[in-house]
């Protein structure tokens, strides 16, 4: 079936609270990236990518200068060869980082369309496991004060979640030692905590966060340090005797390759948004499960659940903070703990486009 239209369009969407981690600092919006795939029977398939900050144009126009000519008139339901040659055609200028942005957004709107030509949803198409998948919230949340910290938690908790992420990665790391103190207080023993340190600190400095945070059970310690020390991640897991994910910050196959060979993560972390789209967030899954590794993920929760919801090696799904469920018909809830990947033929993700208009970029 052969493609007769790419569209691609930007948008910069207000946060509705300023959000904040260890590095990015206050973050007041997001900035939007859609892809949309049409073939000659009328069908349209979806797919989006964001950044915090700066890039979003070059991503923009990456997709509508460079890939969007090499698509139309190419087979829809060729997504291997169609992934393979845009790799290649985008290579030079970037392995990773805003090329790969771009070619997770159209990856995604392939696969798409074509699970809607075949009239199932994503996780039956992609392998089928189980469509409800355990779910937390993804608190950005660094610089909040206690008191607020603690009232979005109840929020969360009002709202059906059952696992609870916060931001570490202060200028002393005792504050956030006695951050975690409260929040395990105000959960509970056995309540399921993650902390995620947005690559803050050096090795040697993450071990003696992580070896501060023992006491408190975590599920995982996040992103402790730079996502190319691989090595370093290998460390901060064998010495600071706490669980480690990661993963949201590497941009190529070959990455989540490497980090696995290094024994570095408990848990790894793809984001389909950046990471490959589906074509690679499935094949790092699959990877992950001959190590006998979980897969988490980060943000995208509406198209995540799906593919958490495919494979069998599925741990938490990350929902995060970011408003764009404004937007989306039917956003994603949380019941119970727990998030479900809908029936509807694609990832059946429908954007209100006249709102989204309103901050066109």
């Amino acid at each position: 079936m052969p493609i007769t239209r790419v569209q691609t369009d930007h948008f910069s969407i207000p946060l509705p609270v300023v959000l904040s981690d260890a590095m990015h600092g206050e973050m007041p919006s997001f900035e939007l990236v859609t892809a949309r795939i049409a073939d000659e029977d009328g069908r349209e398939g979806l797919g989006y990518t964001y950044v915090l900050g700066a890039g979003a144009r070059a991503i923009h126009a990456v997709i509508e200068g460079d890939i969007a000519p090499v698509l139309v008139g190419r087979d829809a339901d060729r997504i291997e060869a169609t992934w393979k040659m845009l790799w290649w055609r985008l290579h030079y200028a970037g392995r990773g980082g805003l090329a790969m942005h771009a070619l997770s957004a159209v990856d995604i709107a392939l696969w798409d369309l074509v699970a809607q030509r075949t009239g199932l949803p994503l996780w039956r198409l992609l392998g089928g496991a189980d469509p409800r998948v355990a779910a937390y919230a993804g608190g950005i949340d660094l610089q909040f004060t206690l008191d607020a910290l603690l009232e979005q938690t109840d929020r969360n908790l009002a709202n059906g979640f059952r696992a609870i992420k916060m931001k570490v990665g202060r200028d002393v790391l005792g504050e956030d030692v006695e951050r975690v103190r409260a929040m395990r207080a105000h959960l509970g023993d056995d309540f399921p905590l993650m902390v995620d340190a947005n690559m803050r600190w050096t090795v040697d400095a993450a071990i003696r966060a992580a070896r501060a945070f023992r006491p408190f059970d975590l599920v995982w310690l996040e992103e402790p340090t730079i996502p190319e020390d691989f090595a370093g991640h290998a460390r901060i897991l064998a010495e600071g005797g706490v669980p480690v994910s990661a993963g949201e910050n590497l941009h190529t196959l070959h990455d989540f390759q490497h980090m696995l060979a290094a024994s570095g993560v408990s848990y790894i972390e793809p984001d389909v948004s950046n990471c490959g789209g589906i074509t690679v967030w499935m094949k790092v899954a699959h990877m992950a499960e001959a190590r006998n590794i979980p897969v988490t993920s980060h943000g995208v929760h509406d198209i995540h659940v799906h593919l958490l919801g495919a494979i069998p090696n599925a741990s938490f799904l990350e929902v995060h903070g970011f408003g764009l469920e404004r937007f989306i018909e039917h956003p994603l809830t949380v019941v119970d703990g727990h998030a479900t990947a809908g029936n509807a033929p694609g990832h059946g993700i429908r954007f209100d486009w006249d709102g989204l208009e309103h901050h066109r970029a």
